[in-house]
């Protein structure tokens, strides 16, 4: 089972047991984190695609670290004018491991057959 959420303005396709790194998260480490923002859900049958997203699906997992990446070195200058800059940077993350991928109930069928029940 696998599911596409979107978070920190990019998509992620994650599953239970995966460890991904998100932009800087607000959570401290050992925190649960919930992301409702799904986009699909697949399991071994079925595929449902959200619009934009699923209802009642929800992907929870627990941060593991936060830090920074690689250094990149910017360097930017113009020909023959004698400027130069160098500067770095090192993007924050947020290491998560996902625990869990929580499916809805079908409500829909449930109402339904609460209706046909109140019919009879």
């Amino acid at each position: 089972m696998y599911a596409i959420i979107e978070s920190c303005g990019k998509q992620y396709k994650v599953a239970e047991g995966d460890t991904v790194f998100f932009e800087k998260l607000d959570a401290e480490e050992g925190k649960k984190v919930t992301f409702d923002k799904v986009i699909l859900v697949s399991d071994d049958k079925n595929i449902e695609v959200g619009t934009p997203y699923v209802k009642g699906v929800k992907v929870e997992g627990k941060v593991v670290a936060n830090g920074k990446g690689k250094k990149i070195v910017v360097y930017k200058y113009k020909a023959k004018k004698n400027y130069r800059r160098t500067q770095g940077h090192r993007q924050p993350y947020t290491k998560v491991e996902i625990t869990s991928i929580k499916l809805a109930t079908d409500k829909k069928e449930t109402k339904q057959e609460v209706k046909k029940e109140v019919k009879a």
